[in-house]
């Protein structure tokens, strides 16, 4: 083989190594990072008319005035509000209750019943053979 050729293979070996060594190194060594989404709750209020773009900006400004909220996840469409809140620092009725303070709003709480309150809302077959395999690659570097 040309000398050239030899350079250029030995070279682009090299690189490859150096690159798989990296990827090895970073997944040996840095952990996820962990996210407090365990105190995050989404909630929803239903109004009894639709809503127009002048009341959603309304009931947002209200919303975020409310302290637990994240100002960022209000969700407006149609005669429903949805929003996200810390359920460390305050829950759905105190929000809904704190809302109707403000002004005298047509609307109340959504609750959801006992029987889909306790149903599990994974979207994945946790007997499948993908989430198993997952989750043990996960436990893995982890």
């Amino acid at each position: 083989m040309k000398p050239i050729i030899k350079k250029g293979l030995l070279i682009i070996g090299g690189i490859l190594l150096l690159c798989v060594a990296i990827l090895l190194y970073h997944v040996i060594t840095v952990k996820p990072a962990e996210y407090e989404n365990a105190n995050i709750q989404v909630s929803r209020i239903d109004f009894e008319n639709n809503i127009d773009a002048a009341q959603a900006k309304q009931i947002c400004t209200d919303l975020r005035s409310i302290k637990g909220l994240t100002s960022d996840s209000i969700i407006v469409k149609r005669n429903v509000v949805v929003y996200f809140h810390n359920n460390k620092m305050t829950n759905s009725e105190k929000v809904f209750n704190e809302l109707m303070h403000k002004r005298d709003y047509k609307a109340k709480r959504f609750i959801v019943d006992a029987k889909l309150a306790n149903k599990a809302v994974c979207p994945m077959d946790q007997n499948s053979f993908s989430y198993k395999l997952f989750k043990t690659v996960n436990h893995f570097f982890n």
